[in-house]
């Protein structure tokens, strides 16, 4: 069964950080895009970030740029995603995704784009 599951999340206090996991079962990460998008109650959904195959290309939502930064363990089948100086606006359900096309000059944003998807992991960043 092809998976990803996401792990990491949890309570923090403005200013804090996180790592998220993403972590393939039967899905081989490093041959594939992954994306990260999150999303809040009441709220759409927002892409996160993209990381791309060889290379590594990343990409990032200008509302994260410079806070968050991905990487990829290929020995473990999984991608980070490092959250720092955490907001309460960061405050959302992750998930994971495999992309079915490039981490370009954006990060992909429609669901079309991505065909395996994680279960999520919440994240509260509040005092």
């Amino acid at each position: 069964q092809l998976q990803l599951v996401e792990s990491g999340g949890g309570l923090v206090q403005p200013g804090g950080s996180l790592r998220l996991s993403c972590t393939g079962s039967g899905v081989l990460l490093d041959r594939h895009v992954v994306g990260w998008f999150r999303q809040a109650p009441g709220k759409e959904r927002e892409a996160v970030s993209c990381l791309g195959t060889s290379g590594g290309r990343t990409n990032f939502a200008d509302s994260v740029k410079g806070r968050f930064t991905l990487s990829r363990d290929n020995a473990k089948n999984t991608v980070y995603l490092q959250m720092d100086m955490l907001k309460p606006d960061d405050t959302a359900g992750y998930y994971c995704a495999r992309g079915s096309t490039f981490c370009g000059a954006s990060v992909p944003k429609r669901k079309i784009q991505y065909d395996i998807w994680g279960q999520g992991t919440q994240v509260t960043v509040t005092s």
